[in-house]
């Protein structure tokens, strides 16, 4: 449980070494830039290290081309090598081929979808048509007579006008498609308009088929067959991409990885800073790597550097990057931690009580051997077949929730799944707890869990602290040693009284003990402020300072009471989660068969996935409220030192 230790690397030389300084710095894979002139008072004189990236367009161009032919996926995962070779000489040129030999291969598949498309329009278009025996041509070429092809609705076929022979000739078919009747009308040119007017009213929708030509049939088997060609000729040109695909992987991935090293590389020189003739360029290592740092820069001849470590408070100042440093078993509740924030650089590391809390508090809630066990498999497979961190979380929630459930005799709901072990076995007049039948006694349980939590919680900060010697936080704060002293003595002197009827609680008791440290905590930055050395210790107003901190005193006496009361949620959840199972097994017994295993094996599910996520999502509250409010502030950044593939 530790931040892992770090060491501000700063180094300089002459301009024209910069390239190779980045490059070297880069390929150590961990080195993270910062920005320089952050890190010196005086920067008269400093100038930005100007000039455009080289290798930014043709990587994009690159990339952009490979989506063009389709094979975009080759880029996921793609490891880089220690050392990128570049294949062959002319990089630009290869990059321009391959670009435009992309490029053709979309253009000729852009035409042919294109006409695959007009073919499929024109199809569906004219389609409606095709019970018709005429020549397209023929009627463009009638000087008196005007055709109009379209639908008509259902409903309105039936109001045609029956003596049509001395206005116009109608068309259409004996049954409808769908809600339309497809056909045409023909007019002489005097009358067109007026024939127009009376088809509109009817709802006519016209259909263009002035780019067609020849017959109906002819049309439509003409674009069969153009739709046809078009669809093999694509074929032929995903084969023909995938063949210059195949032929061209391996130097595209290699010129392609080099790229990327180099505009990797390139990319760190915007934390670089020039005065005349010479860079600056300052950012961060883990202490554990700087023999291999220093081999690394010695190579370079006009580079000198200066290695300082992290926790020199000159240094600290300028918030160093972190990467926690945890067990194996702690690992992956590094994830729960980040959701609220990474720790600073000073900060303690709360993974490992995270780790013990967090699966506590879930194992109560989730009580339940058989569902314990279906959470542990699930864990398993979200590591297994998909990768997700989430699972390895997951894994000992319900071991936690496995063992915690055979304490309380439960398995699947059964809640007296286990009466064979403690009654006949280990001859025990009951099982160890019945969550149900001792409410009272879990709720108890849940407040005491509470008070022990917030004291854990404020020992932390204490520790925590004192290391970082913020005095104001650990010896006067509301949670420091004013903070912890009032609380136990509330708790001890009238939890005492009502619990086991004891009178400790005196005027001497209460002013001491009681009064004294909420004093303490209402001064706590005077106080800190001179036990810390600070020169500003003294407020601006007194009056304002104390008018202040009284309201904020109330507000941390409430937090108190708050804090642990919420806690009671722990015990409620042990009751809700019985409850529910309690629910599905008496809806079970009202059938019988295959409807009783079913309703216990839908009920299951339901439980496990409902209280499963209110279980999870109950206990990172307690965590982050309850217990992180009062010890942790999260305020860091994640070391991200610069690998090729990734921009700086």
């Amino acid at each position: 449980m530790a931040v892992e230790k770090m060491k501000a690397l700063s180094v300089s030389g002459r301009i024209n070494e910069l390239d190779s300084t980045t490059e070297a710095l880069g390929k150590t894979k961990f080195f993270a830039p910062d920005n320089a002139l952050s890190f010196y008072s005086n920067s008269k004189g400093f100038m930005p290290v100007n000039g455009s990236d080289p290798y930014a367009k043709p990587l994009a161009s690159l990339t952009d081309s490979l989506k063009l032919l389709g094979f975009e996926k080759e880029l996921r995962g793609l490891k880089y090598p220690k050392t990128a070779v570049l294949p062959i000489q002319d990089w630009q040129k290869y990059v321009e081929r391959f670009t435009a030999s992309a490029q053709n291969f979309m253009e000729r598949k852009t035409k042919c979808e294109d006409e695959i498309r007009r073919c499929g329009e024109e199809l569906a278009r004219v389609g409606h048509f095709s019970w018709l025996d005429i020549n397209l041509d023929d009627l463009k070429k009638c000087q008196f007579v005007k055709t109009r092809f379209g639908a008509l609705p259902v409903e309105s076929y039936t109001e045609l006008p029956q003596d049509k022979a001395d206005t116009y000739v109608a068309s259409f078919p004996d049954q409808p498609e769908k809600l339309y009747y497809w056909g045409m009308y023909c007019a002489p040119v005097g009358q067109i308009q007026k024939i127009d007017q009376i088809f509109s009213h009817l709802g006519f929708e016209p259909v263009s088929l002035d780019s067609c030509s020849g017959t109906i049939r002819s049309v439509l088997k003409a674009d069969v067959s153009a739709k046809q060609k078009a669809a093999e000729e694509l074929v032929r040109i995903a084969n023909e991409a995938k063949a210059f695909w195949q032929k061209e992987r391996r130097n595209f991935l290699d010129v392609y990885v080099w790229l990327s090293e180099k505009h990797t590389y390139f990319s760190m020189r915007k934390y670089a800073y020039r005065y005349g003739d010479s860079f600056i360029l300052v950012g961060w290592i883990p202490a554990g790597q700087e023999p291999s740092m220093k081999k690394t820069l010695d190579r370079l001849k006009t580079v000198s550097y200066t290695l300082e470590d992290a926790a020199k408070p000159d240094i600290l100042s300028h918030s160093p990057p972190t990467t926690l440093k945890n067990r194996k078993l702690w690992r992956p509740f590094e994830y729960l931690v980040s959701i609220y924030g990474i720790p600073s650089y000073d900060e303690l590391d709360p993974t490992a009580i995270v780790a013990f809390t967090y699966v506590l508090l879930f194992g109560l809630m989730f009580a339940d051997f058989g569902q314990g066990l279906v959470v542990v498999l699930l864990g398993w497979l979200l590591c297994r077949k998909k990768k997700y961190g989430l699972g390895r979380v997951m894994i000992p929630c319900g071991i936690a929730s496995t063992v915690i459930g055979a304490l309380f005799g439960s398995c699947f709901g059964f809640e007296n799944a286990f009466d064979w072990l403690y009654k006949g076995i280990m001859r025990l007049p009951s099982k160890p707890i019945s969550v149900m039948d001792q409410t009272n006694s879990v709720i108890i349980f849940a407040v005491s869990l509470g008070v022990a939590m917030v004291i854990l919680a404020m020992l932390i900060n204490i520790f925590a602290s004192l290391k970082r010697r913020h005095y104001a936080s650990g010896l006067f704060g509301p949670n420091g040693i004013a903070g912890l002293t009032f609380y136990v003595s509330v708790l001890v002197g009238f939890g005492g009284q009502l619990a086991f009827g004891w009178h400790i609680v005196t005027p001497a008791y209460v002013l001491c003990l009681i009064v004294a440290p909420l004093i303490i905590i209402m001064f706590r930055e005077v106080l800190g402020g001179l036990a810390e050395g600070k020169p500003d210790w003294k407020p601006e107003h007194w009056g304002d300072m104390i008018l202040q901190s009284a309201f904020e005193l109330f507000e941390v006496v409430l937090s108190y009471l708050t804090n642990t009361i919420s806690f009671v949620r722990v015990g409620a959840f042990m009751l809700v989660h019985a409850g529910m199972m309690l629910v599905v097994l008496s809806l079970a017994g009202m059938t019988g068969g295959v409807g009783y295993v079913l309703i216990v094996v839908i009920g299951n599910a339901f439980v496990i996935a409902l209280e499963g996520l209110l279980c999870s999502v109950q206990s990172l509250r307690l965590e982050f409220y309850e217990m992180f409010s009062r010890f942790y502030e999260g305020s860091g950044h994640p070391f991200r030192p610069v690998v090729a593939g990734e921009r700086a």
